[in-house]
């Protein structure tokens, strides 16, 4: 099921580079999108879950998805489980992976890449997913696929990435030594 989700903010994008995760499994493109829990879509979200388990399960979906939800096994999570990331305490956060590289685009829908650096970690972004139910050897569970990503506008960035800035530096070109500098 295609779910489109307005103004959610990015956290860890891996959109242009598929990368493993702890250097285990297969390499994918992925991205954890932050949304209030007032906000409406939460409600669009829960209903896209319920029709995905309902479209795999059937009559079993409402007890399959109780304890899904209860073994935090669907695409949706409480941010305050990652509270020591930026801007995950007090929010719901959606992950979402694709071996596929996503389409990225920004605000005017002209393809963006890497070296754009947009979208990035802490900035706002319209997402497009795909949910779907998984019934295998590791369990029942609803995930998202992640399709594309819109850049939708500056937020503060999320601290742990990004690069250093002249202002991290002193100016050494008067021959100071680190001594000097200490």
């Amino acid at each position: 099921m295609k779910l489109k989700l307005l103004n959610v903010r990015l956290a860890f994008p891996q959109l242009f580079e598929a990368k493993t995760v702890a250097g285990e499994g297969k390499p994918a493109h992925s991205g954890t999108f932050l949304i209030d829990p007032a906000d409406p879509q939460v409600k669009a979200i829960n209903a896209a879950i319920d029709a995905t388990a309902k479209e795999k399960w059937g009559a079993k979906a409402d007890a399959i998805l109780k304890q899904a939800r209860a073994a935090d096994k669907v695409c949706l999570h409480n941010g305050d489980l990652k509270a020591t990331y930026d801007g995950f305490p007090g929010n719901l956060f959606i992950s979402a992976r694709n071996p596929l590289r996503p389409t990225v685009v920004d605000a005017d829908k002209t393809p963006l890449t890497e070296k754009d650096g947009r979208p990035y970690a802490g900035c706002y972004v319209h997402v497009v997913l795909e949910l779907w139910a998984q019934d295998n050897q590791y369990g029942k569970r609803v995930n998202a696929t992640l399709m594309g990503v819109q850049f939708y506008k500056d937020g503060d960035s999320f601290t742990g990435g990004g690069v250093a800035s002249e202002d991290d530096f002193d100016d050494i070109s008067t021959g100071a030594t680190a001594d000097d500098l200490a």
